[in-house]
């Protein structure tokens, strides 16, 4: 494994992470507390509670996977695009690195960046409402695992775009509506029986479920299920990574 690869890479990223803080940490922290202050005052003045959690409360874990999702994928994925776009990808690939090397240190840097905002709204949070985490270490690593996978998920994206309107496209039209239809603002025992069974078939729904289980012990799904989809997902990405990388995909086009 060469670790001055990684490093290099994951070094470069997060210094340009620092060069732009107010877009890459400022904008997503102002836009989540902007959501946690309509949607609770909005919705939460005619819902009290959800399973003796109250509302305000209720949606934290739902809006710190909302922004840890959206930021996991945009970071990653314009840190590829950019390479591509400017034409140094080629020497990325000339180096002595293998794509196992060439991912980690991209992944990791988009992973650090989103992990950094999710904590800094978990901690605005705490001056909002009153939070508990009855689970804290089954906490840290639903929110890791989200990093890390949605990262691997944007650099797929990153690759796959040709401009920077399909860098966008993936987000908006595909990830977004399935976070907010994915219980980031409900529970989906909330939802007539059909379309609680169709909530179902988001893959989001299992992240969100999972996370909330680990603050206030309750879950949509089962705990087991919630983990089984964040790790076939993580496998996926990193099989699909791994093709890219073999055959040139998008890269050497």
């Amino acid at each position: 494994m060469n670790l001055t690869a990684i490093w290099a890479i994951y070094r470069f990223e997060m210094a340009r992470a620092l060069r732009t803080v107010t877009q890459t940490v400022v904008s997503p922290v102002l836009s989540t507390s902007l959501y946690f202050v309509v949607f609770g005052a909005a919705i939460g003045s005619r819902i009290q509670e959800v399973e003796g959690v109250s509302y305000g409360a209720f949606i934290v874990p739902g809006l710190i996977m909302l922004s840890v999702i959206t930021q996991s994928i945009s970071n990653a994925s314009f840190g590829i695009y950019f390479p591509k776009f400017i034409g140094s990808i080629y020497e990325l690939l000339s180096a002595p690195a293998s794509f196992l090397e060439i991912t980690a240190g991209y992944v990791l840097a988009a992973a650090t960046k989103s992990l950094t905002i999710g904590v800094i709204i978990l901690i605005t949070a705490f001056f909002f409402v009153d939070l508990r985490i009855q689970h804290p270490v089954w906490m840290v690593v639903f929110l890791v695992l989200t990093c890390l996978s949605f990262s691997l998920f944007g650099f797929i994206v990153g690759i796959w775009a040709t401009n920077f309107e399909q860098l966008q496209l993936v987000p908006l039209l595909l990830v977004q509506p399935l976070i907010f239809l994915g219980g980031t603002f409900y529970s989906i025992s909330m939802l007539p029986g059909v379309w609680e069974q169709v909530s179902l078939f988001n893959p989001v729904v299992y992240l969100v479920s999972g996370f909330r289980w680990s603050f206030y012990g309750m879950a949509d799904v089962a705990l087991g299920w919630s983990l089984l989809a964040i790790f076939g997902f993580t496998g996926l990405c990193v099989a699909i990574i791994g093709l890219i990388f073999r055959t040139g995909w998008r890269i050497r086009d």
